[in-house]
């Protein structure tokens, strides 16, 4: 699972066993975790995150949306 960014404790990262899905991103934080699909930005599902982290994190994914992409295509090839 390598991590790609983080941000106030959140962990950005890609499961190696997704290759198959579409370019996404899993947030993780505690026992709180978002999944996040790339292209366009909009929740895949979430697990304990409030509403009002789930919008800071977005805007935090859409604001290094590409970066996140080319991790993507860099490590699933």
């Amino acid at each position: 699972m390598p991590t790609i960014f983080v941000w106030k404790g959140w962990k950005f990262l890609f499961f190696s066993l997704d290759r198959g899905e579409p370019p996404h991103v899993h947030v993780r934080k505690d026992r709180k975790e978002l999944k996040l699909w790339l292209d366009p930005v909009r929740v895949a599902y979430n697990r304990r995150v409030p509403d009002h982290e789930v919008n800071a994190i977005i805007d935090v994914v859409n604001e290094h949306r590409k970066e996140f992409i080319d991790a993507w295509n860099r490590y699933f090839g």
